[in-house]
């Protein structure tokens, strides 16, 4: 029996085209939801809608601050059903102060900022008055183990960003504790997507050259199997270990100051 966490109807994943995001969005599928997704590029949206039966499509770019008022008022007046909001999409570049010039490396960060952090922040906000109309509304935040240790030296803004999510997600949880909206985080490992596609190696996030790393099947599987099971914070693989020593340390702080 699945936990309230579980029994929305309609939901939408951001980056739902490639990678974690596709992969979520086809098991939420054949577990019986309706899936809308989202993202930059109309014929992998388009592609991947087909192949997985995905309800819809619209592209959107979630680090183009304002088209998402618009984006979303076109998207409830669509699909009124609308529960769950999955976010997903989002990009790690590598950044290095000692090689790279201010003007590169702030642009490039700027756009890492805009998509990881304003994007997500952004499209709960405006739906939030939407989701509270609903019986069993959800927002799903996609951070990184990342977020809680940043061992990833070459990824110093995604390290950040992800550390953001994490944090935007506890308190968010808090403040909506008493209304009906429930927030899920999921921190993945390494997963083998190509999320690393601008690393001079953009395959050493693949299960056979990192042993850490978790198949595309394998981490879906493990959270799937979590989130049905109502838990709210959801690891998977190496993440595990990390998060709950974080859990067991900072999260029992938090937890003491919040009440």
């Amino acid at each position: 029996m699945s936990s309230k966490n579980y029994t929305f109807k309609t939901a939408l994943v951001t980056g739902g085209a490639g990678g974690i995001g596709k992969a979520l969005s086809a098991q939420l599928i054949r577990d019986g939801k309706k899936v809308i997704i989202a993202g930059r590029t109309e014929s992998n949206l388009q592609k991947t809608a087909q192949e997985i039966g995905a309800a819809a499509y619209y592209v959107l770019d979630t680090g183009d601050i304002s088209s998402i008022p618009a984006f979303v008022q076109k998207l409830i007046a669509a699909h009124p059903d609308l529960d769950c909001l999955v976010n997903n999409a989002g990009v790690q570049r590598p950044l290095d102060v000692n090689t790279m010039d201010a003007s590169e490396f702030g642009s490039k960060a700027d756009q890492e900022i805009d998509i990881n952090i304003r994007g997500p922040m952004h499209l709960a906000l405006h739906l939030l008055p939407h989701l509270k109309q609903q019986s069993a509304p959800l927002i799903v935040n996609i951070s990184s183990v990342l977020g809680f240790v940043p061992f990833s030296v070459i990824n110093p803004v995604y390290c950040g960003t992800k550390a953001w999510t994490h944090f935007w997600t506890m308190d968010l949880r808090a403040q909506l504790q008493a209304t009906n909206v429930s927030v899920v985080e999921i921190a993945p490992p390494t997963v083998a997507t190509d999320l690393h596609r601008e690393r001079a190696d953009p395959d050493d996030n693949k299960t056979g050259k990192n042993a850490e790393a978790l198949s595309v099947g394998d981490f879906v599987e493990e959270v799937l199997g979590k989130w049905r099971a109502g838990e709210e914070m959801i690891a998977a693989g190496m993440a595990n270990r990390i998060v709950e020593r974080w859990e067991e340390g900072m999260g029992a702080v938090f937890r003491e100051k919040t009440g």
